[in-house]
C-alpha cells in the first residue's frame, strides 16, 4: 500500500499507524505489533529509577473504552535502554520512539542525554501522564512556561534525535502548551494523552474498582476530544502532529488526518480488536483513498482546514 507511506520529521514510515506508549508492557513483546504491520511503535515511558506501578487492578474496560492506572511501571532508564538496544538490533524497523517521564527539568535533561546516546528514531517527552498526580502532583507540561523550559533544555542534549512532546487534554488551552513546546525547539507534538483521571465504582463492593482508585480514560469515548485538540494544535503550530485518542475505525483515521495529524496513534483499539486492527485500518484507509481519488495519505493531513 504505497499510498499509505508518509514522512514525519524526515523519517519515513510505511504507514501512519503508531503503537503508543504503555500498551505493551515488556520491550520484547513489541514484536507482536511489528508482525501485525504497525508503521512505528513507542516503547513504554522510562523514568530515572525503576517503578513497580500502581496497585492492581490497573486496567478496566467499560462501555466506552478503558480506565488505566498503570503508574509508569518500568525498569528504569538504564535497564530500559539496554532492553531497547537489544530489541533494535533484532528489529531496526519500523521507526521507534523512546518515551521518557520526569518530574524535574534537570531529570528530563539527564534522561534525554542517556536516551540520545542509543540514537533512537525519536525521543518522546511524556509531559502529561495523569496516573501519578497523587504521587508527583501535576505534570510539568501542564503549563506553557515549564513545558518550554523542559523542551529547550532537552533539545540541547538530544543531539540530532527529534523531540516529540506528548500533551494532555486536561488543560484550559492545549494550543498554548503546543506553541510553547514549538518555541522551545520541539520537532513534533503528540496529542492526546488520556483524559481525566476518571473513576469507576463497584456497587457491590462499594468502592472504586481500580487499585489506585483513579485512572486515565482512553478509547472511543474520548475521540471527539482528541480530534478537537489536534484540530486546534494544527492551526497553532507548524511542526507535525502525532494524533491519538480513541481511534478505532478507518473513518476515525480519516477524520484525525483531516484535523491535522500526520501519524496516527492506535492503542486501545488493540485491546478491543486485537493486533489485527492495524491491517483492518490500513485496508479501510487505502480503500477510501482509492474511492476518493486521493493520491496519498499525506494529502489528507489538514484537509478539514481548507
Amino acid at each position: 500500500m504505497k499510498n499509505l507511506a508518509t514522512e514525519f520529521c524526515g523519517v519515513k514510515f510505511s504507514n501512519p499507524f503508531i503503537l503508543p506508549s504503555g500498551f505493551i508492557g515488556e520491550t520484547p513483546e513489541n514484536e507482536r505489533a511489528i508482525v501485525a504491520g504497525v508503521g512505528g511503535l513507542t516503547f513504554k515511558s522510562l523514568t530515572a529509577l525503576p517503578r513497580q506501578g500502581n496497585p492492581l487492578p490497573r486496567v478496566w474496560r467499560y462501555d466506552h473504552g478503558f480506565l488505566n492506572s498503570v503508574g509508569l511501571r518500568n525498569p528504569g532508564i538504564d535497564k530500559g535502554l539496554l532492553e531497547i538496544v537489544k530489541f533494535r538490533k533484532e528489529f531496526p524497523q519500523p521507526p521507534q520512539i523512546v518515551s521518557l517521564f520526569a518530574t524535574k527539568i534537570s531529570e528530563f535533561v539527564e534522561l534525554v542525554e542517556k536516551a540520545a546516546k542509543i540514537k533512537p528514531d525519536f525521543i518522546e517527552l511524556n509531559l502529561s501522564c495523569p496516573n501519578v498526580e497523587d504521587e508527583f502532583g501535576k505534570s510539568l507540561g501542564m503549563a506553557a512556561e515549564p513545558a518550554f523550559k523542559i523542551v529547550k533544555a532537552s533539545k540541547k542534549v538530544a543531539r540530532k534525535v527529534p523531540i516529540i512532546c506528548k500533551l494532555s487534554p486536561n488543560v484550559i488551552d492545549i494550543t498554548e502548551i503546543a506553541k510553547a513546546c514549538e518555541s522551545g525547539g520541539a520537532d513534533a507534538i503528540s496529542a492526546i494523552n488520556t483524559v481525566g483521571p476518571g473513576m469507576l465504582i463497584d456497587i457491590k463492593k462499594r468502592k472504586p474498582i481500580l487499585g489506585a482508585k483513579k485512572g486515565g480514560v482512553s478509547g472511543p469515548g474520548i475521540f471527539p476530544v482528541a480530534l478537537r485538540c489536534v484540530y486546534e494544535i494544527y492551526e497553532t503550530v507548524k511542526i507535525p502532529i502525532l494524533g491519538m485518542g480513541g481511534i478505532t475505525t478507518w473513518q476515525d483515521c480519516v477524520a484525525m488526518l483531516m484535523a491535522g495529524a500526520t501519524l496516527l496513534g492506535v492503542g486501545t483499539a488493540t485491546y478491543l480488536k486485537g493486533m489485527g486492527v492495524y491491517a483492518e485500518l490500513a485496508q479501510g484507509l487505502a480503500t477510501y483513498l482509492k474511492t476518493e481519488k486521493i493520491k496519498s495519505v499525506s494529502d489528507l493531513t489538514g484537509m478539514a482546514h481548507s
